[in-house]
């Protein structure tokens, strides 16, 4: 484990291939999630000749919980912190959830450093609750019951196939949400006050959305990632068998798409 400062605290980092010469690869997970679901894409992708760094979001796994932005464009600034602190050109972010969100952000702020994203289950524009609901979900992540709460909802959103080490990966986020600030991290993260990213101005990357066939996060899984590809001008791809992290049920599908991201991002550079 590895951690980048930043000014309010540090950010965790896992670096897979760290002596590889091919071009950085950025993952980002979503909210209340641990950068652990990415070890198939980084064991995967490091054996193909990449560096790739998987991160915590703030107050997340093993970074700090001293941050006061826990919002998607905070994550795309970390995020692109950590492209220069390893020294990474036409770096690939690949983003899950609210870190697709964050992806997007930083390949429109930093055309220089980003070219490639690869969005997996995106949220590029936020989800509406009625005022039943919003008053259901505070209800819901109030402590004690909370954290017990957001890891029973985060094992369903794994409809269709289960990783293997799944067991871990929830016992990671149960360690994670026990300690009350970092609860309170995360709490704010799943509150927050996140931008529409509604077109693709400034952004030079090539694209590929990778959405599970099974995504419980919309009605419609295939319509939403429509939507993003027209925003991002990019390519589509459903995943069988998968609901909300691909890259953990089917690393059989979503390594090898990487792959080809990062081949034409190579052939374009």
């Amino acid at each position: 484990m590895h951690h980048l400062r930043r000014p309010q605290g540090r950010i965790a980092y896992d670096l897979y291939g760290a002596g590889n010469t091919g071009p950085l690869v950025v993952c980002v997970p979503g909210m209340f999630d641990h950068r652990h679901s990415f070890r198939f894409v980084g064991a995967g992708l490091a054996e193909a000749g990449y560096r790739v760094a998987a991160m915590d979001l703030r107050g997340h796994g093993d970074s700090d919980a001293t941050f006061d932005d826990h919002t998607s464009r905070a994550a795309a600034n970390d995020a692109i912190a950590l492209i220069e602190e390893l020294d990474g050109q036409d770096a690939v972010i690949v983003g899950n959830s609210m870190g697709a969100g964050a992806a997007a952000i930083a390949a429109k702020e930093r055309p220089d450093l980003v070219a490639g994203i690869a969005l997996l289950g995106p949220f590029l524009r936020p989800g509406t609750l009625g005022p039943l609901m919003r008053v259901g979900m505070r209800l819901l992540l109030m402590r004690p019951w909370g954290p017990r709460a957001l890891v029973s909802f985060y094992d369903r959103l794994h409809t269709g196939r289960t990783p293997e080490g799944h067991q871990r990966q929830l016992e990671l986020i149960r360690e994670m949400l026990r300690p009350a600030d970092r609860y309170r991290a995360v709490h704010d993260t799943v509150y927050a006050d996140n931008e529409t990213v509604a077109d693709a101005e400034g952004m030079r990357a090539r694209a590929v959305v990778i959405m599970g066939e099974r995504d419980s996060d919309w009605k419609d899984p295939r319509a939403e990632a429509e939507w993003v590809a027209s925003v991002v001008d990019g390519s589509v791809l459903m995943v069988p068998e998968c609901g909300h992290y691909a890259h953990a049920q089917r690393p059989d599908v979503v390594v090898p798409a990487l792959e080809t991201l990062l081949g034409e991002v190579v052939a374009g550079a």
